[in-house]
């Protein structure tokens, strides 16, 4: 006998999206419920009818799908089609439905995960779990040594204090920092707060996986790269 399972739980399973975006769904009443709207934490059981924006919601699990893609400035980490032109989704226009793992605000570049396995989002993005985050940044005017102590050892920004990283001087205004947490566009708003400008951010590695493709450009994970993830999101 199946058992209920929690909507945005059931959802991720399904590769429809993640926990995070299901409740965001289900806050913005698109998701319906044997034709009603459910509450948040609702629990389901396996096979209900479901539907979103009232078209019927595919509950058969599909291929997992994990692509590496070199995100465009100008280009919005949603995959909220009706609101944005210039979403990831219509940009990458791949055949199956796929969502962005975290973002990259509007106007930065460089590499973002996509993928239809929504329990592994919670994975990557969990701070506690240290999976790193490497970008190359440069600034509108010369990096001191007072601005690498105070990156590297906290900046107070949105209500609270960053939490320690690695930052590396490679030129007058550009410097490489590895990041563990992903605040709201965490990396401008903290050179912000000490005086600086971002002019450029590109960012280069997620977890062991480095930017390896032109920009706008995808590739998908062979198997020996999902295995190897795996075994580090769940070490």
């Amino acid at each position: 006998m199946s058992e209920l399972v929690r909507l945005n739980k059931y959802l991720s399973q399904i590769g429809f999206c993640s926990r995070r975006q299901a409740d965001k769904y289900i806050e913005q009443n698109r998701i319906k419920v044997d034709g009603k709207l459910p509450e948040l934490g609702q629990k389901v059981l396996p096979g209900v009818e479901l539907t979103f924006d009232g078209k019927q919601i595919n509950q058969q699990k599909e291929e997992r799908i994990y692509m590496l893609f070199n995100k465009p400035k100008g280009i919005v980490c949603t995959t909220d089609t009706r609101v944005e032109k210039n979403n990831i989704i219509d940009y990458i226009n791949f055949p199956k439905r796929i969502f962005p793992i975290g973002r990259l605000d509007k106007m930065s570049e460089g590499l973002i995960m996509l993928t239809n396995d929504g329990e592994i989002v919670n994975k990557i993005l969990r701070v506690e779990n240290k999976h790193e985050k490497e970008y190359l940044v440069k600034v509108n005017q010369p990096i001191t040594a007072d601005f690498i102590n105070k990156m590297e050892n906290g900046v107070k920004i949105l209500d609270t204090i960053t939490q320690p990283c690695q930052l590396k001087r490679i030129s007058k205004t550009e410097f490489k920092i590895v990041l563990q947490q992903g605040l709201n566009r965490q990396i401008r708003r903290m050179c912000e707060a000490l005086g600086y400008q971002v002019i450029a951010l590109q960012r280069i590695r997620i977890m062991h996986f480095k930017l390896d493709m032109p920009v706008g450009k995808y590739r998908l994970l062979n198997k020996d790269e999902i295995k190897f993830m795996k075994e580090q999101i769940n070490s």
